[in-house]
């Protein structure tokens, strides 16, 4: 069992800059690739980024690369999001997830889940 806990979301304007992070508890953190996820008001939810459990490869979501940033800390058991340039669109409750399996963006794979932290951007 993995137990997740976002923090640090709130309201910035467009352009803006904004840090999420990702703390993980109950089993060997190095063990499990950890990912972001958001949901959009109105929407499914949808992959962000990801980082593989020894923090060397990323993989990010096409309308965020070169914005935001994922990175791991695994001697603190943390995870961290970094998003630079916020948009209106980046509107959302964004959850971290972990997966046993190999870097993915795929959903389905990512077994437990953090009970969400709202970011939201203005015009």
């Amino acid at each position: 069992q993995v137990q997740l806990m976002e923090s640090g979301g709130g309201l910035v304007q467009a352009g803006g800059s904004l840090n999420i992070s990702c703390a993980a508890s109950g089993r060997t953190f190095s063990s499990i690739s950890v990912g972001w996820f958001r949901r959009p008001p109105g929407k499914g939810r949808e992959f962000v980024a990801t980082v593989s459990r020894n923090g060397s490869s990323t993989l990010y979501e096409d309308s965020v690369r070169g914005r935001f940033t994922i990175s791991r800390d695994n001697a603190r058991n943390m995870v961290f999001l970094h998003m630079d340039n916020l948009i209106p669109e980046d509107t959302a409750i964004y959850y971290c997830a972990a997966t046993e399996q190999a870097l993915t963006d795929r959903l389905y794979w990512y077994d437990y889940w953090g009970q969400g932290t709202q970011v939201t951007v203005s015009s």
